[in-house]
């Protein structure tokens, strides 16, 4: 059950966020929308990272459960960058609008490779894991890296 649980409030939010866009009644609640998303992103995330680099003892269940919720939570954020989302309580550069083909082209990235974060998690090798967030990680990286300020 403990399994279960959090694949299905996975699934809930994903399902929940294709009409997601219009719901958002004003730009910072979009803003609002994609902050929640990423941090749940990266709680999951940091949570295989620490096990990926040994800070705390490797646990397949729980690495799996995360690599699962981090795979369904690295999709919802896109939509949330929408027109007049660029003002206010953001860290996202300009460049989110202006270079949209290559911020659209980083986080299909991204969401490939916490995909492929999953598909090693489910194997239970935690050699796999420590290789597919390594790739991940730096898919993250990358669009920080281009998209984000400090």
């Amino acid at each position: 059950m403990k399994t279960v649980a959090p694949l299905v409030l996975a699934l809930a939010a994903s399902a929940l966020a294709a009409p997601a866009m219009a719901q958002f009644q004003k730009p910072e609640d979009a803003v609002k929308y994609r902050k929640a998303s990423f941090t749940v992103l990266a709680a999951h995330f940091g949570r295989i990272g620490a096990m990926a680099n040994g800070r705390v003892p490797f646990d397949a269940k729980v690495a799996a459960e995360s690599a699962a919720i981090a795979e369904t939570m690295s999709k919802l954020p896109w939509e949330a960058f929408g027109p007049g989302t660029d003002k206010g309580d953001t860290r996202a550069e300009p460049a989110v609008w202006t270079e949209q083909a290559k911020f659209k082209a980083a986080s299909e990235k991204m969401m490939g490779e916490v995909a492929k974060l999953n598909a090693a998690a489910k194997t239970g090798n935690l050699d796999q894991i420590k290789a597919a967030f390594g790739a991940a990680g730096a898919s993250c990286k990358a669009c920080h890296d281009d998209f984000r300020k400090n």
